[in-house]
């Protein structure tokens, strides 16, 4: 079972982290520029003498070149088998980061530190690594365990509005795979003037949601694939509107993603319409509506034909039945797709 820590001061932990057998005999630090900038120092004195790689920021950089940078700066630090990485920074280090540790000599540990809701509930967590290949969301990678997630959420009192929202997303996502209580919660919570403390517990209890489906399914062979939900037209999504130049936050297209699913299932597994509706209302207010039309179908469903769930062509979908109530490995046919499109453009 993966080790998950929540510090109330990262300086406080690292320490006892870095003391912990078997001792490494290099540390170094990966960051993008924007967390370099302002998280580094939260490490304090343990951290102090690490070698720091400090790459570009954002999801566009999530790149075989930024990978190679990392393995690069993994050699000007001398590591070896026995030494140690850092990832800290949001979800594109942590995916980055673990899949350049995974690979560089056979494998070394790593330790991730997320600094995004995003990452906190969702990339650091589960043992998912990669980067972005041929113009599609995570395409190359391999499943491998961090050490350690320490989990610090008085980190997130200094993230923008919009990236909040964006972790947010995977949030409500696992509420839809936990039961009504909890979904309801999620729905109740008021993003625009964030309370931190209720924000902790459910940062909890989200993280706890996406473990115990992972502990089942390390290598989503069945039911880890209910933490795709929303995640085939999200993707889908995600990946047309950086080719065509207005790149949206991950989240935000998960979000959209779980409109159509969401709507999908009520189309032909049963779920109830205030379901929909209530969840529906909730997205639309808080993330909008993407920038599409009709004409970008054709190239939204060639997208989703490359997603890695697909079976022999048939794109795969995780719907549900009720909240809680998942159904994993779902076919839909091209018009109920693009005719939850269309209700995500309308709704």
């Amino acid at each position: 079972m993966q080790q998950i820590l929540y510090p109330s001061a990262l300086s406080e932990l690292l320490p006892t982290l870095l003391a912990e057998a078997p001792v490494p005999d290099r540390i170094a630090v990966l960051t993008d520029q924007t967390t370099y900038q302002h998280c580094r120092s939260l490490l304090g004195n343990s951290a102090a003498t690490a070698y720091d790689i400090v790459i570009p920021p954002t999801d566009t950089h999530k790149t075989l070149d930024t990978l190679s940078q990392v393995w690069e700066g993994l050699q000007r630090a001398e590591a070896t088998r026995h030494s140690l990485l850092i990832n800290l920074g949001g979800g594109m280090v942590t995916d980055l980061g673990g899949f350049a540790a995974a690979t560089f000599k056979r494998g070394i540990r790593f330790i991730n530190i997320p600094t995004t809701l995003l990452a906190m509930v969702d990339a650091a967590v589960g043992g998912k690594t990669g980067i972005n290949f041929g113009g599609l969301k995570n395409e190359v990678g391999c499943f491998a365990d961090a050490q350690t997630v320490v989990v610090c959420t008085e980190l997130l009192r200094t993230l923008d509005d919009e990236n909040l929202r964006s972790g947010y997303a995977e949030m409500l996502k696992h509420a839809l795979l936990t039961g009504t209580d909890c979904w309801a919660r999620h729905l109740r919570f008021d993003l625009s003037a964030p309370d931190f403390d209720i924000l902790q517990g459910l940062v909890r209890e989200s993280i706890v949601c996406k473990q115990h489906i992972v502990e089942q399914d390390p290598h989503e062979k069945g039911i880890r694939k209910a933490l795709n939900l929303g995640h085939t037209v999200g993707h889908a999504l995600e990946s047309f509107l950086i080719e065509t130049q207005r790149p949206v936050l991950h989240g935000y297209a998960v979000a959209w993603g779980l409109v159509c699913e969401l709507f999908m299932s009520a189309a032909q597994a049963g779920l109830p319409t205030d379901v929909l509706h209530s969840t529906t209302r909730f997205i639309l207010r808080t993330y909008g509506r993407p920038a599409i039309t009709c004409d970008d179908y054709d190239r939204l469903h060639a997208l989703m034909l490359h997603d890695k769930k697909n079976v022999a062509g048939s794109i795969r979908f995780t719907l549900l039945s009720d909240v809680g109530e998942i159904l994993i490995d779902q076919t839909a046919d091209r018009t109920l797709i693009e005719d939850a499109l269309d209700f995500l453009r309308e709704a």
